[in-house]
């Protein structure tokens, strides 16, 4: 004797109700044979839509056994009861299911996208088999744009995609108008005509007459299961085809199908969840406003701080970044540091001999007036070398340095910065050749110092420089130095410079009566507070980040409670909870991702308008901060769109169809 395709034994289903449990179905025994049209009838509550549900592998039964070909399907796990519905069941719904942002073709091809069938390939199908439905001039309209009998069409295709070797129709008619309901009656006597298993699920006696056997349920129990000739017969142009099998409606060979690749998967997944963003584009977009302003804010305080760091990096490297300064005394502020007279020009000469040593200044510096016709102002003036220019990275405005020859022969020359020359030259005249007093001592004016604008505020002193043989020798009255400052070669350590130094300066003065100051410590100093400080700020705009995930998260929770039907149809055709999961997590991390774009442009926008009204220093952006972004939208959409899409995964099959 013949298995039959679909074989209940004893099958029981109850479902709790307060502290009592309902008996629906009650010892049901039932066998189905392949390729069999019939129809299981009973009143509204008789338990005919549960016993549906069992057959379709979308619910288990309490008590008893249910096999499909021999296989027993209380042994599956979740993931291989929508294997069997994918690969074996068709579903024709009342209420037709399809999901409204996809086209007809769209909606056929679903359970082909979870069997892993080549997208090309499941296009082609689609198409073909609306075609031989009647819609070919319908396949890219959406189900709104179709009558109620067009839509039963393409649920009646997509249950044939993957096979439809059993197909289950739950009140197939109850939607449509008497000719809708004929024609697509006409269309499951065909689709019997060429082997499919044909279950339909009525109350109406007229429908059930079409069918070759009627079983009759009531209250959970079979009260009737015979025979019936079908009152019509089918029509031989119902879908435009034949008595024959043609081979579009061929039935893919049965059985277990491996699924397609990781990668196939999450692509099917990413155009998935894509299309439902683009077809709730405000739900989209408040989504992700948290995660672009959260994004936008990170991007921009990093540039922000970057650009500040530069900026006063830059500022202390014009003073001289890798520069040595030797002052006599214990420390700053040393009382017997005036008394102290040991750095002389030996000194001077013993530390450019060093091959460390870029170059070399002394510094000598008194307050003197400063006169030039009627102008009579009170100046600094400073004793240098010809190094002290580069050593200070100091450019001529106008005119030139003094040389190491000016110095050799203590020249009566001058360099002036822009306080002086605006104090001296009010009128604008051009300092350079111009002769003036430094106390009683003529110096002719051979260069003008370019203003330098710092972060530190704005230098109100007047400072003019001049040799410092000239100062020692004609003003100060003094050949010891009040300091030298060493500039070290960049391939050098500054610190290992500082220490040779100090040996070498206590070993001259036999004793170690400097101090010494590294210009580097201030670099280091700033660049920790510049990080610091851009760390801190980035923290505050991560707390933003963090709202936005958290919105993204309800509102992702929103979005499964609105689309609990859609996840119990892609379910029903087929859908495992892990691609439930994939998808609804796909779609949380692409919201974020887009927003995270946006965010980065938006960043740079602001960046240029920046620009427009700061103009001392730049945003700096980096392609690490700008990659960090990227990876923390993602990881927003990993951490705050998992909840959501495993409450999708989770939900139950016939609940969610259950959901208006």
């Amino acid at each position: 004797m013949t298995e039959p395709l679909l074989k209940l034994r004893g099958i029981g289903r109850s479902f709790p109700s307060g502290e009592q449990e309902v008996q629906v179905l009650k010892d049901v025994d039932l066998d189905i044979g392949n390729g069999e049209m019939l129809a299981i009838v009973g009143a509204s509550g008789s338990g005919k839509s549960t016993l549906m549900n069992i057959l379709g592998c979308l619910d288990r039964p309490s008590t008893g056994t249910y096999t499909v070909s021999g296989q027993d399907v209380g042994t599956l796990d979740s993931d291989a009861l929508a294997q069997l519905r994918r690969e074996h069941f068709g579903f024709i719904f009342q209420r037709y299911h399809l999901m409204q942002h996809l086209t007809a073709t769209g909606n056929v091809e679903v359970p082909a996208v979870y069997a892993g069938t080549e997208g090309a390939a499941r296009d082609a199908r689609a198409r073909q088999l609306l075609a031989r439905l009647g819609l070919e001039d319908r396949t890219e309209h959406r189900p709104s744009q179709l009558s109620g009998g067009q839509q039963q069409r393409v649920s009646i295709a997509r249950a044939l995609m993957n096979g439809g070797q059993v197909i289950l129709a739950d009140e197939p008619t109850g939607a449509l108008d008497s000719k809708s309901g004929q024609e697509v009656i006409g269309i499951l006597r065909e689709l019997h005509v060429q082997g499919h298993t044909i279950i339909i699920v009525t109350h109406d006696m007229q429908v059930a007459s079409c069918t070759e056997r009627i079983i009759e349920i009531a209250d959970g129990v079979i009260v009737g299961d015979r025979p019936n000739v079908p009152t019509v017969a089918a029509p031989s142009q119902a879908v435009g085809a034949d008595a024959s099998t043609p081979p579009a409606m061929t039935r893919p060979k049965l059985g277990i199908a491996r699924f397609s690749t990781g990668w196939a998967r999450f692509a099917e997944a990413f155009r998935m969840a894509w299309r439902s963003m683009m077809a709730h584009r405000m739900r989209t977009a408040l989504t992700m406003l948290g995660i672009v302003i959260g994004i936008t804010s990170v991007v921009s305080i990093v540039a922000i701080g970057e650009g500040a760091k530069r900026f006063v990096l830059s500022d202390i490297r014009a003073i001289g970044t890798n520069t040595l300064d030797v002052y006599p005394g214990r420390d700053f502020g040393d009382d017997k540091a005036a008394s102290i007279r040991t750095l002389t020009p030996p000194d001077l000469q013993a530390i450019a001999a060093q091959p460390y040593v870029h170059s070399v200044t002394p510094a000598t510096m008194r307050s003197l007036r400063l006169r030039y016709r009627s102008a009579d102002v009170n100046g600094n003036v400073n004793g240098v070398s010809d190094a002290f220019f580069r050593v200070r990275d100091i450019q001529m405005a106008s005119g030139a340095a003094f040389t190491a020859e000016d110095v050799r022969h203590q020249s009566q020359v001058v360099v002036i910065d822009q306080n002086t020359r605006r104090k001296l030259f009010p009128d604008g005249t051009g300092p350079v050749g111009k002769v003036i007093l430094v106390g009683n001592l003529p110096c002719t004016v051979i260069g003008v110092a370019q203003e330098k604008k710092s972060v530190f505020g704005e230098n109100k002193s007047l400072n003019i420089w001049l040799p410092y043989s000239t100062g020692a020798s004609r003003l100060f009255g003094q050949q010891h130095f009040d300091g030298i400052t060493v500039r070290i070669r960049d391939d050098q350590p500054t610190k290992a410079a500082e220490d040779s130094i100090v040996r070498l300066l206590t070993m001259r003065h036999g004793a170690k009566d400097f101090f010494t100051f590294n210009m580097d410590s201030i670099v280091k100093t700033a660049e920790r507070t510049s990080q610091s400080l851009t760390l801190l700020l980035s923290l505050i705009a991560v707390i933003s980040l963090v709202v936005g995930g958290i919105g993204v998260m309800n509102i992702m929770l929103v979005s499964v409670t609105e689309r609990t039907r859609e996840i119990g149809i892609r379910m029903a055709v087929g859908a495992r909870q892990s691609d439930v999961l994939q998808q609804f997590l796909t779609e949380a991390v692409l919201v974020c991702l887009v927003g995270g774009f946006i965010g980065v442009v938006l960043s740079y926008g602001i960046s240029f308008l920046f620009s427009l009204f700061v103009t001392q220093w730049q945003m700096i952006f980096s392609m690490g901060a700008v990659v960090s972004a990227f990876l923390c939208a993602s990881l927003i959409g990993v951490l705050f769109g998992y909840l959501p899409a495993r409450n999708a995964a989770r939900l139950d099959p016939i609940e969610a169809l259950a959901r208006e």
